[in-house]
């Protein structure tokens, strides 16, 4: 039976109404504050104390007592200095999933277990799990199921995506079947109204309110390099690394009246190409491959069978679902699209649904030949082709 809970509290409303309503549940609520990140951004200021004050108020206001745990050392081994090789590498990184599935649901559930002897863990995310938003179904035989919340525009199991069986099933999301506007209600008339009023974080915590290129030259030394147009071949720019672009991207090219963006990056020349107009064919693929995959609860038997796996997937969170089909091969995944995506981006995390349940992810290596490219070949054909006619015309003549 689950008695004891340990739930991470950040400071924002969505933890606050979690700890309120496992508290109305009748639960020994142990709050836990996780301190990732120590270092100032560059007005001298660290939002980590910030958050911690307003998780203590929460603690105070729910009379729960609350843990401050420091795992800056773990975060900046296992997802920062990851994502500075990633960056170095050419690739773009996710640290958000990352520090799902190496921090929050890897120490602080060891944490929970080990210290407090809690017998399950909460978080604020907006997912729901086969077991129940607490656990009602749980089984200790069974392997549990990572589904979508029912408001479809916060579901936060994009970020989950990589999360071990081992904490997944011991984890409660008392807000997964609930909707933001419902959440902020609930703060609002139970003495949060503070926290309800409170602005939301956005973007990579350990960043804020910095330019991003700015901050990865703390980091990464510049490498300069050119940018060349892909239609022409000629030098258009240059950049200062290409850990400072990512693709799709807006290269923002003052000597140019264009509006250009990042459509491949060569490791080994440091060239960027880049293309006119947000929609040209170098920026969309309707293939790519990935390493090894992480599924969820169990391989599709789809792909156990060596058949295709009919599914949805994307790799933003903010992206709309594109339909795909999936083959499995020693090195990772082959996957085929049913239309085109744009930016298909090394490095990221392409994450597969099917009907209402997240199946996991694998991430992304690189994409096959642009439509550029494949519109390319086609045309070298079709001239190689004309010519070839050509020439048997002259010859038949002779």
């Amino acid at each position: 039976m689950i008695r004891r809970v340990a739930l991470g509290i950040s400071g924002g409303v969505d933890s606050a109404v979690a700890a309120l309503l496992l508290k109305n549940k009748g639960y020994d609520v142990q709050g836990v504050f996780m301190k990732n990140w120590d270092i100032a951004d560059e007005k001298g200021s660290c939002r980590a104390d910030e958050d911690y004050k307003d998780a203590s108020y929460i603690c105070n206001q729910l009379n729960i007592k609350l843990h401050h745990v420091n795992f800056v050392k773990e975060y900046w081994n296992e997802v920062f200095c990851n994502l500075i090789k990633e960056y170095e590498s050419g690739m773009t990184p996710n640290p958000d999933i990352l520090c799902n599935r190496n921090v929050k649901f890897n120490y602080f559930y060891k944490y929970a277990m080990e210290h407090l002897k809690a017998d399950a863990i909460a978080t604020g995310h907006y997912a729901r799990t086969s077991f129940g938003p607490y656990l009602e179904n749980f089984n200790p035989n069974e392997s549990v199921r990572l589904l979508r919340a029912e408001d479809a525009r916060k579901d936060q199991t994009f970020f989950l995506c990589q999360v071990r069986q081992e904490a997944l099933r011991r984890t409660m999301f008392p807000l997964g079947d609930l909707i933001k506007f419902e959440v902020k209600q609930l703060a609002a008339q139970n003495n949060l109204e503070k926290i309800a009023l409170k602005h939301e974080s956005m973007g990579i915590c350990f960043i804020g309110s910095r330019n991003f290129q700015e901050f990865i030259q703390e980091y990464i030394e510049d490498k300069p390099g050119k940018f060349v147009d892909i239609d022409t071949g000629e030098v258009v720019g240059e950049h200062k690394g290409l850990h400072q672009w990512t693709l799709g991207q807006r290269s923002r090219l003052h000597s140019l009246p264009d509006a250009y963006f990042i459509c491949r990056k060569s490791l080994q020349d440091s060239i960027i190409y880049v293309a006119q107009g947000t929609n040209h064919p170098a920026l969309y693929s309707s293939l790519f491959f990935t390493l090894p995959p992480h599924w969820i609860h169990s391989q599709p038997k789809e792909l156990q069978r060596g058949e295709l796996l009919q599914c949805e997937f994307k790799f933003q969170h903010t992206q709309t679902w594109a339909p795909c089909r999936i083959l499995q091969s020693d090195e990772g995944l082959v996957v085929r699209l049913e239309y085109p995506k744009r930016a298909l981006t090394p490095g990221q995390y392409a994450v597969f649904y099917k009907d209402k349940e997240c199946l996991g992810s694998s991430r992304i290596l690189n994409a096959g030949v642009s439509d550029f490219m494949l519109n390319y070949n086609v045309k070298r054909a079709e001239i190689s082709s004309i010519k070839e006619e050509s020439v048997n015309k002259v010859v038949s003549n002779c």
